[in-house]
C-alpha cells in the first residue's frame, strides 16, 4: 500500500487553491463570488465537456482499431479546460497545447471538422500535415500548435502584442501544460509579456504529469501559480476540477488584460485520468490510489451534481444530450471515413503564395511515379509518443 504522501493529492501542502464549487459539487462555497456563469453559459460549459469526453471516448476505440492514429485525451482535465475557454469572448484568440481541442469546438468549430483531422482526411484543414489532436480553426481564432513543447507560447505573446499595437481590445489565451513550465518558450514569453504588458492570459493545466515526470519533480517553486511573481506578472492557483473557479478566475485575468493590466498566469490544478497519449502505459509510473483518489473527484461528476441541485439537469435531459452528441459523432465519424486522403499536390500549397519550380517538378514527377507504380503501401503501427 502507498502511503498517503505519495499520492497526489487536490490540496498540495501550505497552497491556497481557489475554488467556487464544493467538492462534492452540492452548491458554492461560502463567501464573496466573482464572475460566474450565467445560466446559458453554465449549459455551454457542461454540454462543450460532456462532448469532449464522449469524443476521446469514441476517438480512443478508433486508435486502438487502427482507425485512427494518434489521440491524446483530455479526460479528467475538462473543468479546466471548458471553465477557462469560457472566460474567452468571440474575438478573443485561443493558443491550445495537446488537450484543449475540445475548446475550438466549443467556440465554434464544426464537429466534423475535429473528426476530419482526427482522420488526417481530405477535409482535413491541416491537410494531413499534422498529427492528430493538432486542431486548427482560423474562423473561432485557434490556430495549429506544434508537437514542439512550449513553442505555442512566445507565439500567443506575438499575436496579442500585434493586436495591442493595432488599438484592438482582443486577449489572448496562452494554454500550456506543467511540463511546458520547464521549457525555454515558457521563459521568454512570460518574461517578455510582462515588460510589455502584452495582453495575454497564461492558462497552465497541472495534470500531474509530463508524460512520466510528476508534477513534483518539474520545479521546485512552491507552485505553478507562484512563478508569474519573478516576472511581474500575477499568478494564482485555482481548483482545475472546479468549472467555476477556472472561469472566476480566468475572466477575472481576462477583464484585467482588456483593460490595459497586463498578463496574469493561472495555474489549474488537475488530473489526466488516461495515459499521456493512446501510445502510454501510465500504470508502469502511476500510483494506482492515486488514480483512484482523482477518479472520485471526476470534474464532469461533480459539475453534474451542481446542476441538478439547481435545478438545471436530471438523467433524463443528461441522457437526451449523451444521445444528440453520439449521434453527431457517430455522424461524423463515418463521413470523414468515407473520404480519401489528402491529394498530392497539396504537399506543396500555402508555403509558397506560388510553388516555385523545383516544388513543381517534384510533384509532376511524384504524380508521374504514382500513375505508373500506384500508391505507396500503407504503414501500419503506434506513433512513438
Amino acid at each position: 500500500m502507498a502511503s498517503a504522501s505519495s499520492i497526489r493529492l487536490a490540496d498540495p501542502g501550505g497552497i491556497q487553491l481557489c475554488r467556487v464549487l464544493r467538492e462534492d459539487g452540492s452548491g458554492l462555497l461560502k463567501g464573496k463570488h466573482g464572475p460566474l456563469p450565467d445560466r446559458e453559459q453554465l449549459e455551454t460549459i457542461y454540454r462543450a465537456m460532456l462532448t469532449t469526453r464522449l469524443l476521446d471516448d469514441r476517438m480512443l476505440k478508433l486508435q486502438r482499431q487502427g482507425r485512427v492514429a494518434f489521440v491524446g485525451t483530455a479526460s479528467g482535465l475538462e473543468a479546466a479546460i471548458h471553465g477557462s475557454a469560457a472566460a474567452f469572448d468571440e474575438e478573443d484568440w485561443v493558443f491550445s497545447a495537446l488537450r484543449e481541442g475540445g475548446a475550438a469546438v466549443q467556440r465554434g468549430m464544426a464537429l466534423y471538422d475535429y473528426v476530419a483531422h482526427m482522420f488526417g482526411n481530405d477535409d482535413d484543414t491541416a491537410k494531413g500535415r499534422q498529427m492528430p489532436n493538432h486542431f486548427q480553426c482560423p474562423e473561432v481564432h485557434f490556430p495549429s500548435w506544434s508537437s514542439v513543447i512550449g513553442t505555442q507560447l512566445p507565439h500567443a505573446v506575438g499575436a496579442a502584442l500585434a493586436m495591442k499595437q493595432r488599438g484592438e481590445k482582443r486577449v489572448v489565451c496562452a494554454y500550456s501544460g506543467d511540463g511546458a513550465t520547464s521549457s525555454n518558450g515558457f521563459h521568454a514569453a512570460l518574461n517578455f509579456a510582462g515588460v510589455m504588458k502584452a495582453p495575454v492570459v497564461f492558462v497552465v493545466i497541472d495534470n500531474g504529469w509530463a508524460i512520466s515526470v510528476p508534477s513534483a519533480k518539474q520545479t521546485a517553486a512552491r507552485s505553478y501559480g507562484s512563478k508569474g511573481k519573478a516576472y511581474g506578472v500575477a499568478g494564482f492557483d485555482v481548483d482545475g476540477n472546479d468549472p467555476l473557479a477556472c472561469y472566476q478566475e480566468v475572466r477575472k485575468a481576462v477583464d484585467r488584460a482588456r483593460a490595459g493590466e497586463g498578463p496574469s498566469l493561472i495555474a489549474l490544478r488537475s488530473y489526466r485520468l488516461g495515459g499521456h497519449s493512446s501510445s502510454d502505459d501510465p500504470s508502469r509510473y502511476r500510483n494506482p490510489e492515486e488514480f483512484e483518489y482523482w477518479s472520485k473527484r471526476d470534474p464532469l461528476l461533480r459539475f453534474e451534481r451542481y446542476l441538478e441541485a439547481e435545478g438545471l439537469l436530471d438523467e433524463a435531459k443528461r441522457e437526451k444530450w449523451v444521445l444528440e452528441i453520439q449521434t453527431q459523432i457517430a455522424a461524423a465519424v463515418e463521413k470523414a471515413e468515407a473520404v480519401g486522403p489528402p491529394k498530392l499536390e497539396t504537399l506543396v500549397e500555402d508555403v509558397y503564395e506560388q510553388p516555385p519550380r523545383y516544388l513543381t517538378r517534384q510533384v509532376v514527377e511524384a504524380l508521374r511515379i504514382v500513375a505508373e507504380k500506384g500508391e505507396a503501401d500503407g504503414v501500419a503501427g503506434k506513433f512513438p509518443l
